[in-house]
């Protein structure tokens, strides 16, 4: 083969690690964020936390979208830009050039000892502490279960198997995967066969049918843990499950019948059984007495007409830079004699300052997307807010509309919005909600696809479930009430809101 050379020209993109810091910083929610800023001020001594701040910022929203004096001007149309570089990043370039001490306190403003202090005002009303806080797992849980069971030499395999278990409590990857990423990543040599003897104590644990591999291992797990005494409609249950479960599935109940040779009273007993089990053991609202929490990101409040949006405070510490290394960079500049040692400390000291500025920077960038992203939802959503959370009164909404109006990339208004909350006066919303896709109904205005979804949700859960209604039916019911929707699009919004079609919603 022969070589050959050939000129070509490529275009891309490459983020600089504030521009990456910037990004992971802005997708975290409150608590993830709070822990973040807790281990870089472990990690970065240069990097220090003014407490005693901790009231929530302040802002009015009112619905005037051309009213600019209450919106913040973006710094910046390209979402991924991230904090403005460093003026300090050729300071020095070997042990042979003194430092600008100057140059690199500069951009630190005139606070005392070059702080870099987050520049908003706080309010000092009674919001210094919201309401809900802290957070813990259902893997906490497990791995303080497991510590009490397993030995020391058995822990590690253990960690790993309770680490694959996803949030709704399931076990999916297979052992043999499980096998590979501990030989491979933690060169811990293990097999299938001793994995599989260490998942059955753990499905041991509570809560019943955790780290099950599917439904119907979850199910009986269960129902095992149930099976005390002389209880026939248990031994059924777990017999339909083991023997029955694609006909379970799919509500074939005459089938049932016929195979297991039983009547009515016999299936719905056993079927009572089932149906008081949990098929999502990891997403129990309390474990062991922990209950988990939501951290609301933001707070919205109807102050008679005038809306008010305000940042949860632990989402703006007050961070500037540490006096003593200032200190030490002070007495470096003012020293006739600056030998190689103390070059060497001062180069070290040099470093963290500039992690410590960059992680600054990246903190006070995404507080401020945060609350103009909130401002423009709010002033979109007005409406709803003014009405106590009227779905009705939702309007369409994108991401795309939010970008536009903020000047900002869909993808960091994407980020913005997952996992994030908000703490209004009727409840604490996720900020996906406030996201729909638009319909026009007869009298050619414009609605939330969320409106549609509530009357289904609300005929479904009326319907007669003996005989419940088709997905043709859902469509009849929406064309009468104004909305022209084809069959495909009432089974798309049936399968968003989690039901099934009309024959695995009938009941005996």
């Amino acid at each position: 083969m022969a070589l050959k050379q050939e000129l070509s020209q490529k275009l891309f993109q490459k983020l600089s690690p504030q521009q990456i810091q910037f990004i992971k910083l802005l997708q975290l929610n409150t608590q993830d964020f709070e822990e973040k800023v807790g281990q870089e001020l472990l990690d970065n001594p240069a990097l220090e936390n003014l407490e005693g701040v901790d009231e929530a910022i302040d802002y009015r929203v009112n619905d005037d979208r051309n009213n600019d004096d209450r919106k913040e001007k973006p710094e910046s149309t390209n979402e991924e830009s991230g904090p403005e570089e460093p003026v300090i990043d050729n300071a020095y370039d070997d042990y042979g050039q003194d430092i600008n001490v100057d140059e690199l306190l500069r951009a630190g403003g005139d606070d005392d000892y070059g702080s870099f202090r987050m520049g908003e005002d706080y309010s000092n009303e009674e919001h210094r502490e919201m309401p809900l806080a802290a957070q813990s797992t259902f893997h906490e849980y497990l791995y303080e279960q497991a510590r009490a069971i397993f030995e020391d030499r058995e822990l590690e395999l253990v960690y790993h198997l309770i680490g694959s278990i996803e949030d709704d409590g399931y076990l999916r990857r297979e052992l043999r995967s499980i096998v590979n990423d501990l030989a491979f990543n933690e060169n811990v040599m293990t097999t299938e066969a001793q994995l599989e003897r260490l998942l059955i104590k753990i499905q041991n644990f509570d809560p019943p049918g955790i780290a099950a591999r599917d439904l119907q291992e979850c199910l009986l797990l269960q129902l095992y843990k149930k099976d005390y005494g002389d209880n026939p409609a248990i031994d059924l249950a777990e017999k339909l499950l083991s023997e029955q479960f694609d006909a379970f599935t799919k509500k074939h109940y005459d089938k049932i019948k016929k195979s297991l040779k039983i009547n009515d009273e016999q299936l719905k007993a056993a079927m009572g059984e089932i149906l008081k089990l949990n098929p999502k053991p990891g997403e129990t609202g309390s474990i062991s007495g922990k209950t988990q929490y939501i951290v609301p990101d933001f707070t919205v409040i109807n102050d008679e007409g005038v809306l008010q949006v305000r940042l949860n405070g632990r989402n703006a510490p007050e961070l500037r830079l540490s006096a003593s290394y200032i200190e030490t960079l002070k007495a470096y500049e003012n020293s006739p004699h600056k030998e190689k040692q103390l070059r060497d400390a001062v180069q070290y000291i040099k470093q963290k300052v500039d992690g410590a500025r960059w992680f600054i920077d990246s903190v006070k960038q995404r507080q401020n997307t945060l609350m103009k992203t909130m401002q423009a939802i709010v002033q979109r959503q007005h409406e709803f807010f003014i009405e106590s959370g009227d779905e009705t009164k939702l309007k369409p909404m994108i991401l795309k509309d939010i970008a536009t109006q903020v000047e900002l990339d869909i993808s960091t208004i994407s980020r913005v919005a997952n996992s994030k909350y908000v703490e209004t006066d009727f409840g604490i919303i996720p900020l996906k909600f406030f996201f729909s896709e638009g319909l026009t109904n007869d009298d050619g205005e414009e609605v939330s696809n969320r409106e549609i979804k509530k009357i289904l949700s609300n005929a479904i859960g009326q319907e007669d479930k003996v005989k419940p209604l088709t997905d043709e039916a859902l469509m009849d019911l929406l064309k009468e009430k104004g909305y022209n929707i084809a069959r495909r699009t009432v089974a798309k919004y049936r399968e968003q809101l989690g039901i099934p079609v009309a024959r695995l919603r009938k009941e005996l």
